[in-house]
Parts: C-alpha cells; structure tokens; sequence
C-alpha cells in the first residue's frame, strides 16, 4: 500500500510541474523554434517567400537536385517528398508550392556535417509545380516537379 502512495505523488508532483511549465508558455513550440521565419510561411507570394527565407530571390537551375515525389498524387494533403542534393556544402533545402496560398511549405537547415538529403510530407491545394531550392554559400540552386493532384483518387 505504501508504494501505491509513493507512485500516487510522484505522478501528481510531476503532473504539477508539467502544468506549471505549460502555464508559464515554457513547453511551447514558439519557445523551441526562436528563429521561426514567420513572415515567410505566410507570404502569399513565391518571390517574396524565396527572398524572406533565403535572403535572396535569384535562382539557377540545376541538375544536381533530384525531386522525387508522385506524379499523380490521391491526396493534397498528404504528399510525400523526397529532395536529394548533389551540390557541395548545402546549408538550406527549401520546398514551394506555386498553387498553394502560400507557396512555402518547408524549409530545412543543414549542418555543416549532413548529407543533402531531406524528405517531408507537404500539402497542395491543387496541381502544381513543387519547387525545390538549395542554398549553399550566397547561391541559390533551383529544380521543380509537376505534381497532379486528385480529387478522391479519381483522377480529376
């Protein structure tokens, strides 16, 4: 019976610390992500999404990225892609949706150790062509693949 009240306390004391913690806003994700690009995830235009996230908007493409994602896919909000880069110290992969309200979808960081590969689920409104950029030094590297989207998986 004693150790069904010890085990009783220590869950109510940690419970208690977890609220306190949520209550002060120390466990929220805002908190974690201090360099949350917020202006970006919500710029409704692709340029202006590309120069907020990279600090640059001029782009060239390359065929040192490999975008790999469905050519029809059944559901917008669920597609799944995978970039792979082949350019030298990568430090940023980014992914845009042209038809999306807001074309960022997702941004990735690397560290100077990681390979250049990222792979992601992404929403899309509709069809549309997924732009992929890799920054790396003051450059920007660019590939794209069309993607159709479907309603119901009938291929609308």
């Amino acid at each position: 019976m004693n150790d069904v009240r010890r085990l009783f306390l220590k869950a109510s004391m940690a419970s208690g610390a977890v609220a306190v913690a949520a209550g002060a806003g120390l466990l929220t994700p805002r908190a974690v992500m201090a360099a949350w690009p917020k202006d970006a995830f919500e710029s409704k235009g692709l340029k202006q999404a590309i120069q907020l996230i990279n600090g640059n908007s001029n782009t060239t493409n390359s065929k040192d990225i490999t975008v790999e994602a469905p050519d029809i896919a059944e559901n917008g909000a669920v597609v799944s892609v995978t970039v792979k880069t082949r350019i030298p110290k990568a430090e940023k992969i980014t992914m845009l949706v042209v038809e999306n309200e807001r074309p960022l979808a997702a941004s990735y960081v690397l560290g100077k150790q990681t390979e250049g590969f990222v792979t992601g689920r992404i929403k899309m409104r509709k069809t549309s062509d997924v732009i992929v950029i890799v920054k790396a030094g003051d450059k920007l590297y660019s590939a794209k693949k069309t993607v159709k989207v479907t309603l119901g998986g009938c291929g609308g």
